[in-house]
């Protein structure tokens, strides 16, 4: 009696094992088909290892039943367990808060196309890290164990961070510190990340996430970027986390660029330019501005952040700072020159709040008819003055006078709020850019 009829739908077999190191078209498909294939349990096919194991074993039972007991115990013992996986993790994926050490294959869920795996992560500034962090942020990217985002990376919280570095494959939280080196808690800049390893079990509970930079001037709270279900967040976070807080780790990537310590890659005094700040802004000047405000008094003005997006919190910390030195009218207009750059970064002038309290602001100035903007502290709740009238009238010239049934006049109302509201929403702003209050921009675009 032979083996060959009963056996050979278990024996003979297409399906090859991909050789890790060859670069051929065919290999590199089945590895890709393999990555991004079912488990087993979820109703996906067996690899070639695999099918050979069970092989092997069915082999041994047939030919224990046949008699050839000794020889087929022996085959059994001789066929291989599974082993750890690289990475560490010897469990199934979907078993895993995060997927193992994986390189680049730029999957977006449902698609065909394959990216081919990148060389060597190239140097980031911290401004670059951050940028990339917020990308996943803006585009909601789902938290996924398993699946790869279109950019190539595992959609864990693990893979996020990959992404932010630049490196050329998907890491865990235990192999992230390969790429970095520890630091404390003091050191902590942009583009530092904090590390929690599960000590029971690493692959499950361990967790990491992105410092974007202080959220209060105790230092109790942090902007984090992080990807946790359901999508990536940026949230202001207690430090270290929300729980196991004693056991996070600070980090520092060492393939950060050059000269990139003072959060943006440029000196940490030279003023940046005014371009750098304003309505729409989105760099890591505006990271930098709010961490010197917070550090001079202005933690009140923000409710997460600082960050480098430009938003209402940063123009109030910035009037406030300008104020707290005496700056009146468009010195005082929130947006930051050189001379509020360089009180900030060289320690200069009053804080916020403190030195003996800001000054009474001055009577308002004549109104010009200009386009020099007086200042935001003329407008709002509780303001009367010619400016407040200027401005409804020109927001009626310019065909935005729809929320007027009375007026405009000289005592700000909620009629005012909603025309200048209208005509921010007409240059495309929203959000805190698109208020009711005027500030510069507003002010110059209305009166151009």
């Amino acid at each position: 009696m032979t083996l060959t009829d009963p056996l050979s739908p278990l024996i003979e077999f297409d399906d090859v094992e991909p050789a890790e190191d060859c670069i051929c078209g065919g290999c590199n498909a089945r590895r890709r088909a393999r990555l991004h294939a079912a488990p087993v349990h979820e109703g996906g096919h067996a690899s070639a290892r695999s099918v050979r194991r069970r092989a092997a074993v069915l082999m041994a039972a047939v030919g224990t039943a046949l008699g050839g007991g000794a020889a087929a115990a022996g085959t059994a013992t001789a066929a291989p367990a599974p082993g750890p996986t690289p990475g560490g993790n010897s469990s199934s994926q979907s078993q895993t808060p995060q997927g193992e050490v994986s390189g680049l294959y730029g999957q977006a869920p449902g698609a065909r196309t394959f990216a081919a795996p990148r060389a060597a992560a190239a140097p980031l500034t911290r401004a670059q890290i951050i940028q990339r962090a917020q990308t996943w942020v803006d585009q909601g990217v789902p938290y996924s164990m398993s699946r790869y985002w279109s950019d190539g990376y595992r959609q864990d919280c693990s893979g996020f961070v990959s992404m932010a570095w630049g490196l050329g494959s998907s890491q865990t939280t235990w192999t992230l510190p390969n790429f970095a080196e520890r630091i404390g808690k003091n050191d902590l800049q942009p583009g530092d990340v904090l590390i929690y390893n599960n000590p029971a079990n690493p692959q499950a509970g361990s967790h990491v996430t992105i410092f974007g930079g202080w959220a209060d001037s105790s230092r109790t709270k942090y902007v984090a970027y992080e990807q946790t279900g359901p999508s990536a967040k940026k949230r202001s976070t207690p430090y270290a986390y929300w729980n196991n807080s004693g056991s996070y780790v600070p980090y520092r990537y060492t393939g950060l660029s050059s000269g990139s310590n003072d959060g943006g890659g440029t000196s940490s005094t030279a003023f940046p330019g005014a371009d750098k700040f304003g309505p729409g802004a989105n760099n890591a000047s505006v990271t930098r501005l709010g961490q010197l405000l917070v550090q001079r008094g202005g933690a009140g003005f923000y409710s997460e952040g600082p960050g480098p997006r430009w938003g209402e919190a940063d123009r109030k910390a910035t009037q406030a700072f300008q104020q707290a030195q005496g700056w009146r009218g468009a010195e005082a207009d929130g947006i930051p020159g050189k001379d509020t750059w360089d009180y900030l970064v060289n320690g200069k002038g009053r804080n916020i709040g403190g030195g003996g309290g800001t000054p009474l602001p001055p009577p308002p100035p004549p109104v010009t008819g200009g386009s020099t903007f007086p200042g935001a502290q003329y407008f709002g709740p509780g303001q009367s003055n010619d400016h407040i009238r200027q401005l409804g009238e020109q927001l009626v010239r310019k065909g935005f006078g729809g929320s007027y049934s009375v007026g405009p006049g000289p005592r700000w109302t909620e009629s005012d709020r909603r025309a200048v509201q209208a005509f921010q929403q007409a240059q495309g702003w929203r959000g805190s850019e698109a208020d009711g209050y005027p500030g510069p921009d507003t002010w110059r675009r209305l009166f151009s």
